[in-house]
């Protein structure tokens, strides 16, 4: 068989995102993912992909806010390709590294009631089936890519990055689009402040005008004189009172600026970035002579549900952050000045399923 050419190669086709049952809308995490994932590495180990444990359709709204694709991965223990698939590409350092970095991984037994839904969707005739989709509207996505049958992991990143390649365009325009809405949004801001200061301007100068006239009781046709001339010297020369009012606001913003930009800018601090499997993700500033331990005592005081025992990983390069890797600094740990975490559940809690 060959194993490229094994691949069924879609672009362009849209199909729609099926909600889950209404009794599955209620809970975050589901016994039906934490299935995927325990049967995977009870079989296969920790070192794969980071699978998201949630509902296909919150992979796609992280895949969405991020601007990323999604790698769909449908396991059949019972195909006997699959074991090797999994154990020598999709475990492999090279496609981990790759996925972690450049994609929102999901994953689902293909007997599952999501999975079987997937894959009717997809219509997957053979495994181990993979495909990379991304989000076309609110309820459909966009097949880009599908493979069905192994690859090795050469293989099987090269035709990841063609895929990302071919549609980087799209991609960008994406970007584009959203960067254009928020400085529009932005520039009508400014616009509607600068319109009210204006306003607000004016009717200082109305109440001023209107304070003179009564105090010094001029005639109505010298009143539009003098209301003239007033306007054509203020705008000449600002008086040494508003200079002073302005320089004072000056120096009082520049301050704030200061006060506001010295802590962003402090090299001590270390931001870290820790991602969930259920697709949540907290963040929180360390200091960079802080330990690793301080991370895993943060996650710890979260107190999140089904949470047990676990570990951290980076992504690229894929480097585990155990146990003993607790006395590191994050700084030696070379997680400074910022880094993302995903947490990895070394085994599954009851009480979450």
């Amino acid at each position: 068989m060959s194993m490229i050419g094994s691949s069924r190669r879609t672009t362009g086709q849209t199909i729609p995102v099926l909600p889950p049952p209404q009794s599955e809308l209620t809970p975050a995490i589901m016994p039906e993912e934490w299935s995927f994932l325990t049967s995977f590495e009870s079989e296969y180990g920790y070192t794969h992909p980071f699978f998201y444990a949630c509902q296909f359709t919150e992979a796609l709204k992280m895949a969405r806010d991020e601007s990323k694709l999604v790698f769909i991965y449908l396991h059949s223990p019972e195909n006997p390709y699959t074991a090797p698939f999994c154990r020598n590409t999709l475990c492999s350092e090279l496609v981990v590294e790759f996925l972690d970095a450049n994609f929102i991984s999901w994953g689902a037994m293909a007997s599952s009631e999501e999975g079987v839904k997937m894959s009717n969707a997809m219509q997957a005739a053979s495994f181990p089936f993979f495909a990379v989709v991304a989000p076309a509207s609110a309820d459909s996505i966009d097949v880009l890519q599908k493979v069905e049958g192994p690859v090795t992991p050469d293989q099987l990143v090269e035709v990841l990055q063609r895929t990302m390649d071919e549609h980087e365009t799209a991609l960008r325009r994406m970007r584009a689009d959203d960067e254009e809405r928020i400085r529009e949004i932005r520039q009508l801001r400014e616009e509607q402040d600068a319109a009210y200061l204006a306003s607000l301007q004016a009717d200082k100068e109305k109440e001023k005008f209107r304070d003179v006239f009564i105090e010094e009781g001029l005639p109505t046709p010298q009143m539009e004189a003098w209301k003239k001339a007033n306007r054509e010297r203020a705008h000449r020369e600002p008086t040494k009172k508003q200079s002073r009012g302005k320089g004072k606001e000056a120096t009082k913003d520049t301050q704030q600026r200061k006060e506001t930009v010295v802590p962003a800018k402090d090299k001590q601090f270390t931001k870290i970035l820790i991602r969930f499997p259920n697709g949540e993700r907290r963040d929180h500033t360390f200091h960079s002579t802080d330990k690793i331990q301080s991370i895993y005592k943060f996650i710890d005081s979260l107190c999140i549900p089904g949470i047990g025992s676990y570990r951290l990983i980076s992504s690229f390069p894929r480097k585990v952050y155990g146990f003993e890797q607790l006395g590191q600094t994050l700084k030696d740990a070379g997680l400074h000045p910022s880094a993302t975490l995903f947490l990895e559940l070394l085994h599954l809690d009851n009480s979450s399923v």
